[in-house]
């Protein structure tokens, strides 16, 4: 059965209890409390209720049941790229991207006692970051659903061979011993994030100048199909700042895209280079319009 680890739950049973009573003040996010998308969340709307749910798909489903007014989910990493599964996570939902979030992503070494250490216990994503950190001192790297619960599961073993790599919030939660602060390799790691809703934000109130809209479309199976994409974009001026390619199925015959734009709906470049993308692709579905939180470039 899948569920948090026991120093976890009773924070996370209140934490459901408050927002039941709320649910559009809640913002839901995958971790346990003391995560980085926690912490996100706080920075977002500090008088939010913040929810924590098992995984990303899991904060998704409460933002569609009206458990939660919106969701906080992580999408990529200036050092570890892109976080797994959101592409296919994101169109399925059927949620709006609405707003979003950057935060400089700091990793704490915590554990029972003061080591030395086998192995270490984080977020895929958080691992990675660490990678160099964790080969210098020997500490084999162990996967685990996010960084906060991987601090509340190695209090709960009290193995002094364990440790995890956690935010420095999450040694406090969980009475854990802090043995090293800020074991990134890149001092400046940062992840971001993006806020899902039901309804999306209306592209008209959003100054122009600081819009982003991001987007998925599938290109056809012909000969310089991306280059006729793209051109769409280029020929009416407007700047494309992402673009991730991916596939769905094992047949490899379609590629699918995922891509930002600065402008949105309404702005009459935005207009065209979208219809003219409807013409050169299979499909284009939005995502989402909302404002930028850091200017690109």
């Amino acid at each position: 059965m899948r569920t948090f680890a026991k120093p976890a739950v009773d924070m996370v049973d209140t934490m459901r209890q408050a927002a039941a009573a709320d649910p559009q003040r809640a913002v839901a996010f995958g971790g346990a409390p003391g995560s980085n998308s926690h912490q996100a969340t706080m920075q977002f709307d500090p008088e939010c209720l913040p929810l924590p749910y098992l995984g990303f798909e899991d904060a998704l489903d409460a933002v569609k049941q009206g458990r939660a007014g919106c969701a906080m989910i992580p999408i990529e990493n200036s050092q570890h790229g892109r976080v797994s599964d959101i592409h296919f996570l994101l169109p399925e939902s059927g949620l709006s991207i609405v707003a979003e979030h950057f935060m400089r992503i700091t990793h704490t070494l915590m554990a029972t006692g003061p080591g030395p250490f086998e192995a270490a216990y984080s977020h895929p994503q958080a691992l990675g970051q660490s990678r160099e950190y964790l080969q210098r001192n020997g500490i084999v790297a162990l996967a685990h659903a996010d960084t906060a619960g991987a601090a509340a599961y190695v209090a709960e073993m009290q193995d002094p061979r364990f440790c995890a790599l956690a935010p420095p919030m999450a040694a406090e939660l969980y009475g854990l011993r802090i043995i090293e602060d800020a074991v990134e390799d890149a001092a400046d790691n940062t992840t971001r994030f993006v806020v899902l809703a039901k309804e999306p934000r209306d592209p008209a109130a959003i100054e122009a100048q600081q819009a982003m809209t991001t987007f998925i479309f599938e290109v056809k199976n012909v000969p310089a199909a991306l280059y006729k994409a793209l051109g769409c974009f280029a020929t009416n001026g407007v700047n494309m700042t992402k673009l991730e390619s991916y596939q769905k199925g094992a047949s490899f015959a379609a590629t699918r895209f995922y891509a930002d734009i600065e402008g949105a709906p309404g702005d009459p470049r935005v207009d065209a280079a979208l219809e003219e993308l409807e013409f050169q692709t299979n499909g284009v579905r939005l995502l989402g319009s909302y404002a930028q939180a850091r200017k690109r470039g």
